[in-house]
């Protein structure tokens, strides 16, 4: 999945960026309000993370933008602002959750995961196709029971496709969600992950819908 972060803490953010993508997040990462307008026109993102206190911008302002043009894009607020009517005004004005600082990145995770449940209308965390089975808490993959060991790229990418397993996914759609702007992407890349998937597996585990993208197959 990819993140649009807004922070503007250099330390905060620098952190959060590299905590988020080694758990195998894409995450791209603005400082002001006017560069979160920028970013949303221009990429498409499975969840925003959104401070309050912004240069140019305040956060509820942007929040307030996004819910009138009707996008229903997740969105937690990470903010130092405790107190109970910021907190309300937060939730009302249309963020999925509300996290103040400073918060572990294991709770940061876990919110993630819940408002991705939420928005999915999945009641349940391990996501299961065939004899396949996904949990994203543990961050495990399991094949007719057994531990099947994937590096988070990887795990990402198996992700996206068993949350939806009848859509076909295309290579770009995939490089948009694994990867962020600063990050180099090889032409190869997702093919090379495929592969390996396919490896681990079996053969059939992805199909290549030609000249569309991918799909989790079926799986023996």
């Amino acid at each position: 999945m990819r993140i649009l972060l807004v922070e503007d803490d250099p330390l905060i953010g620098d952190g959060l960026q590299n905590g988020l993508r080694q758990e195998g997040f894409a995450v791209d990462w603005v400082q002001d309000g006017d560069a979160v307008a920028l970013a949303l026109r221009t990429t498409p993102y499975g969840l925003l993370l959104l401070d309050l206190g912004l240069p140019n911008q305040d956060g509820l302002t942007l929040l307030n933008t996004l819910r009138q043009s009707d996008d229903a894009m997740p969105v937690i607020i990470i903010t130092a602002r405790d107190a109970l009517p910021d907190r309300v005004a937060g939730l009302d004005g249309g963020a999925d959750d509300y996290l103040v600082k400073p918060f572990a990145l294991e709770e940061l995770l876990a919110r993630i995961r819940a408002v991705n449940r939420r928005h999915a209308g999945r009641a349940q965390t391990v996501l299961t196709v065939g004899p396949l089975r996904l949990d994203p808490v543990q961050h495990r993959v399991w094949l007719h029971d057994q531990d099947v060991s994937i590096s988070p790229r990887e795990f990402a990418l198996l992700h996206e496709l068993m949350q939806e397993p009848g859509a076909v996914i295309s290579r770009e759609q995939i490089e948009k969600r694994l990867y962020g702007w600063d990050e180099e992407v090889e032409s190869n890349a997702v093919q090379v992950h495929v592969y390996n998937l396919r490896r681990k597996l079996g053969a059939n585990a992805i199909c290549n819908i030609r000249g569309v993208g991918y799909r989790i197959g079926e799986i023996a």
